[in-house]
């Protein structure tokens, strides 16, 4: 009974003493900031963090100005009379200027700045400026050729200094040439991408570099290897040799493509299908992929847009024709680049001018193919983005 009662009064005592510490620690009396409007944030943020001031604008005109003048006494005291010639050196004396002018207003450190980012802006608008003008002169030449006619009729009956003709079975060719590629190509492609970043079995790292190579893979390399293996065994040029050879070059292509696809899927939808008992090919055919379905199909316009434009493997297998072989399996066969590559070899100017009009037919396909994915693929960032 006693000791029950001291165990009691030692535990209060205890009780007491740990409350007495409490009530002695000093209080923290730092006020506590008030939560702020999330649109006051917003507005405090500037839109433009580095919007030039007027100064700078007046620097880089003068610049400008000291380029072209310093160029034009340069080509005249030279005489020098080629565009790119004076472009070369405007662009230098004004990064120079640039450079100069910023170090003399303000450090430096802030002319050096200065001087990186015009070279930046310097470069984008070169290649923008380039682009566009190598697609406005396609443009230019093709676009008279460019007409009904042209569309639906072949060259079957067209002598070296006929105006008529078109390109009908260029196009026919080029279309089962690219199904025949993409049939072939594309599930290889995409199962080696699951390999790849989904199994990652013992042979990952082989595989991953016999893809970087046959990335760097020359495409005439390709024909040649359809060649020997298709051709001089007695099948003879074809269609499906095209696609064959085309095939071996989109394969690379729709593989690494298809991988960073797959690398953007969210690991927390693979593990839940293996959380809820799944083996990893059902989580793979029925998770990953249709999830990553868009960036597929992207992956896969890349690499039929990689293989339209190749000329010599088609020369080699195909051999090209003037006439319309709905035939892929038996018989020459053309397609867009080899008829581009057959009329600017002639010295008529009419074949030349139809040349420039497949040129621009085959652009214009490209285009379309470019425009296909990015849809796609922006359709596909927004489904996912949304799923998450």
């Amino acid at each position: 009974m006693l000791e029950r009662l001291f165990a009691e009064h030692r535990l209060q005592l205890e009780v007491d003493v740990h409350m007495s510490l409490l009530d002695e620690r000093p209080v923290d009396e730092t006020p506590v900031p008030e939560p702020q409007d999330p649109e006051l944030i917003e507005e405090q943020v500037p839109f433009r963090p580095r919007a030039l001031v007027r100064s700078e604008r007046i620097e880089i005109l003068l610049a400008a100005a000291a380029g072209v003048t310093g160029s034009g006494v340069m080509c005249l005291l030279f005489d020098w009379t080629h565009v790119l010639t004076f472009a070369i050196w405007a662009l230098l004396i004004f990064l120079v200027s640039i450079y100069l002018l910023a170090r003399d207003s303000q450090s430096p450190i802030v002319a050096t700045d200065r001087l990186i980012t015009t070279l930046v802006w310097t470069s984008g608008g070169i290649a923008v400026a380039v682009l566009a003008w190598m697609l406005g002169y396609v443009v230019v030449k093709g676009i008279a050729g460019l007409n009904y006619e042209y569309l639906t009729s072949d060259m079957s009956k067209v002598g070296p200094l006929d105006d008529g003709g078109g390109v009908f079975h260029a196009l026919v060719g080029t279309l089962e040439q690219m199904l025949i590629a993409s049939v072939l190509s594309i599930p290889i492609a995409i199962l080696t991408a699951v390999y790849l970043h989904e199994i990652r079995g013992r042979l990952a790292g082989i595989v991953r570099f016999v893809i970087d190579a046959m990335s760097g893979l020359p495409s005439i390399v390709a024909g040649l290897f359809i060649y020997t293996v298709w051709v001089l065994q007695g099948r003879g040029p074809s269609g499906l040799a095209a696609g064959l050879a085309l095939a071996i070059l989109m394969i690379p292509t729709v593989t690494r493509t298809a991988e960073e696809m797959l690398k953007t899927i969210d690991d927390g939808l693979r593990e839940s299908a293996l959380a809820l008992g799944a083996p990893q090919w059902r989580s793979v055919m029925q998770v990953v992929l249709p999830t990553a379905r868009s960036g597929l199909i992207t992956a896969s316009i890349l690499g039929v847009a990689r293989a339209v434009g190749e000329t010599a493997p088609v020369l080699l297998t195909a051999f090209g024709s003037s006439s319309i072989n709905w035939s892929p399996f038996n018989g020459p066969q053309a397609d867009l680049p080899l008829y581009i590559y057959q009329l600017l070899r002639q010295p008529n100017p009419a074949q030349i001018a139809r040349a420039w009009s497949g040129a621009l037919v085959l652009v214009l396909l490209v285009l379309i193919l470019f425009v296909l994915a990015r849809v796609i693929g922006e359709r596909g960032a927004r489904v996912r983005g949304g799923s998450r």
